[in-house]
């Protein structure tokens, strides 16, 4: 395949406000040379391997969460209960956990395109499995659920070789001015999927005759990405590198880079409340449809909830990524965005419990969205810069595993305090359910613990910003001659 041509760029002076966790003074000379940093060579080819990243994450997350907007009827189709279709689910977070230490030490060893085109390879195989389960000849002798939890469980293990890509993906390819956004937009590629997921599996599966198509569209992003994937990422890394840190990339050994991340105060605060807030987002995002079909909302209502909730949620991240990577405040941001999300969470809880409130259940999930979602990628530069120099692949690793851990413990947790009832026509859920769930109470739990994982984050985390500490002290020690080849700021 022809190389993609390259950007001879130079990374743009950029404005930085001073931090009280990075201690710079603004004035100072050892700023304005963070300032000055130029001359680094940027290559186009970094937006392609941007884009393959974000079709692999946008094809594995619509692949998981493919059933949860319409699962009464997938439950019916294949004749098994709510709690066999919850469980395709809760396979990506059992697989993610092992899985997520392979995937860390692949990322920060054998580097990006190996983790990238394995994880594509997988999510195709683990697509056309799940397929095989609606074919008939297949399925005399053998269980359909068979094919389908092998097919997702070949797609979980491909999660998490892509979702801990886009720290390391910024770190590697982009420059210091623009990591944040391409940490974002890597990272919102996954919700992404999500969004789509819950705006087209209620439109596709409107019948419970029509899940096999479901399963088939789902599968069509996942050959393309690998197809663009295998064909088009040749590198690891660029030629040249993009920024101070990566010049200087000394990231520690992988076993060690664990240990010291074990001994970071800091990290260990923010790997928990960030994995206590993925754990909640995760069973929210697989729960959504059953929290309201009690109530009387139509699949359709869920979906548009979830996607609401996902939509405003890549605005806020865009918002924040963009101004992140301009003032370098990621603590406050946050910071500020954990304690709003909470707030919101408690409100769902209560509103959830309305019935004929479709429009108010809208803009609560479209704010909990938009403030919830800009912790995602931001957190993962903060884990980075809190972390430095580990590996980003450990550092946003653990963070994710530790979600993955929690998302397991509150979903099982979450379906055992559900309150069972009787199905009765003032509920929506299912068209052979014998037993409906009242989720009243998890949702209380859910926004319980957001709000003790806010308080928590807000009042016990402080750092430093390492990496930049580092960045700014690598160019303070270049000799004068290079600021005489910089352009005047």
């Amino acid at each position: 395949m022809a190389e993609i041509s390259e950007e001879p760029g130079r990374i743009e002076a950029e404005s930085y406000e001073s931090t009280e966790s990075v201690h710079l003074d603004p004035d100072s000379e050892r700023c304005q040379n963070l300032r000055k940093l130029g001359q680094y060579k940027l290559y186009k080819r970094r937006w392609y391997f941007l884009a393959v990243v974000c079709l692999i994450n946008s094809s594995n997350a619509m692949i998981w969460i493919a059933f949860a907007p319409v699962a009464d009827l997938t439950a019916s189709y294949f004749k098994c209960s709510l709690d066999t279709i919850n469980y395709l689910s809760l396979v990506y977070l059992i697989a993610s956990i092992p899985i997520g230490f392979v995937a860390s030490w692949l990322l920060d060893t054998l580097g990006l395109r190996s983790a990238v085109i394995l994880s594509s390879w997988l999510n195709v195989f683990g697509s056309v499995i799940r397929c095989l389960s609606v074919v008939s000849v297949l399925n005399m002798g053998q269980s359909p659920l068979f094919y389908l939890f092998v097919g997702q469980s070949l797609c979980a293990v491909a999660q998490p070789l892509v979702l801990f890509v886009p720290a390391k993906l910024a770190a590697v390819w982009f420059p210091e001015h623009q990591r944040a956004t391409a940490n974002m937009i890597a990272s919102m590629s996954n919700p992404f999927g999500i969004f789509l997921a819950n705006i087209l599996s209620p439109v596709i599966a409107s019948k419970v005759d029509y899940v096999p198509i479901l399963l088939g569209l789902y599968g069509t992003p996942a050959v393309f990405a690998c197809v663009l994937a295998t064909a088009g990422i040749s590198t690891k890394a660029p030629p040249t590198p993009p920024s101070a840190s990566a010049v200087n990339s000394s990231s520690e050994p992988f076993f060690a880079g664990l240990k010291q991340l074990m001994r970071n105060k800091a990290y260990i605060i923010l790997m928990i409340c960030f994995g206590a807030g993925l754990g909640i987002f995760t069973a929210f995002s697989a729960f959504l449809e059953q929290i309201l079909c009690f109530r009387g909302y139509p699949n359709y209502i869920s979906g548009l909830c979830g996607a609401l909730f996902i939509f405003f949620g890549g605005i806020g991240a865009l918002i924040c990524g963009l101004y992140v990577d301009r003032t370098k405040k990621f603590t406050e941001v946050v910071k500020i965005c954990f304690g709003i999300t909470a707030m919101l969470f408690a409100v769902f809880a209560v509103v959830s419990n309305l019935r004929d409130q479709p429009f108010l259940l809208a803009s609560v999930c479209s704010l909990m969205g938009f403030f919830g979602f800009a912790l995602y990628p931001i957190s993962m530069e903060l884990a980075v810069e809190c972390s430095y120099p580990v590996g980003e692949g450990s550092s946003t690793g653990l963070a994710f595993i530790s979600g993955q851990v929690q998302g397991i413990i509150f979903m099982v947790l979450f379906q055992m305090i559900a309150k069972p009832y009787a199905a009765s026509r003032m509920s929506s859920c299912g068209v052979d359910q014998i037993e409906i769930y009242d989720w009243s109470i998890p949702t209380l739990v859910m926004a319980g613990l957001c709000c003790v994982g806010a308080c928590v984050f807000i009042i016990f985390f402080h750092t430093s910003y390492k990496r930049l500490t580092a960045e700014t002290n690598s160019v303070q020690e270049v000799p004068g001659v290079l600021e005489d080849s910089l352009p005047q700021t």
